[in-house]
């Protein structure tokens, strides 16, 4: 499960996204596999317990990093 502030980003990584746009557009079938995400409008505001868990995903950010390349400004 993962949760989101407002206007954060969240979504599928890198190797997601190239995997589905190069599939042949048909129904697949996904096994194996579920998640949750919440999103909401408030901003999140997480207590000292909960930043430092040692569940947090500290480089979560990091599955965007290949979005960047080939962008035109």
């Amino acid at each position: 499960a993962s949760l989101h502030n407002c206007m954060s980003g969240h979504g599928p990584d890198q190797a997601s996204y190239d995997k589905a746009v190069a599939t042949e557009l048909k129904p697949h079938r996904i096994e194996n596999t579920l998640a949750f995400m919440f999103e909401t409008r408030w901003v999140i505001r997480p207590t000292a317990r909960a930043m430092e868990t040692p569940q947090m995903q500290l480089d979560y950010d990091d599955v965007w990093r290949g979005f960047a390349k080939g962008r035109v400004d």
